[in-house]
């Protein structure tokens, strides 16, 4: 990686970090692009050289993250429920300024709604009503009932500022998966 490559990742780190420093204080719509270039101490010219504007930045830090989530389901796929979760809790804790932002009232409404869209690629696989437990009920309703049980529990364990650490939450809501899907 070269000088300059370095210098680039180095300057979007710093602008990523700043959008979620700042949001964690203040609502978006607040939110200036100097207030970023100031915080994150690159000019406002090398934010606009990468993002369109506060928006794209903001759209491209959810991206990024839910990107993250999804190359970890694609190297859990052959994994049970508990182990599979482990890396996610553990990215969530790793993350927890972005998650704790993006969760909290002034944070990002639109992180939710990707989100549960996240969750219902990921899950919608998973349902199976021709057999076993929930063999004659709906698909839709199984899969709502497995995503909002699985978004609410992430957001009330980074909420609650972690209140279980990461291999505990793993385990229980791996069982609880078991027992529903």
């Amino acid at each position: 990686m070269s000088k300059v490559d370095r210098r680039i990742l180095k300057s979007q780190e710093a602008i990523k970090k700043a959008v979620i420093e700042l949001m964690a204080e203040k609502k978006f719509d607040d939110i200036t692009i100097q207030d970023i270039s100031d915080r994150a101490n690159v000019s406002r010219g090398t934010i606009y050289l990468h993002y369109l504007d506060k928006f794209d930045l903001l759209e491209k830090l959810i991206e990024e993250h839910i990107n993250e989530l999804r190359e970890m389901c694609e190297s859990a796929a052959e994994l049970d429920y508990k182990d599979a979760n482990l890396p996610w809790f553990e990215y969530l804790k790793s993350n927890y300024l972005f998650f704790s932002t993006m969760l909290a009232s002034k944070g990002a409404p639109s992180f939710r709604s990707k989100f549960v869209e996240f969750l219902i690629e990921e899950f919608k696989d998973e349902v199976n009503i021709t057999k076993g437990r929930n063999q004659g009920l709906n698909e839709d309703v199984v899969l709502q009932f497995i995503v909002t049980s699985y978004a609410g529990i992430v957001e009330w364990w980074i909420t609650n500022e972690m209140p279980y650490p990461p291999h505990e939450m793993a385990e229980q809501v791996g069982i609880l998966l078991e027992r529903n899907l």
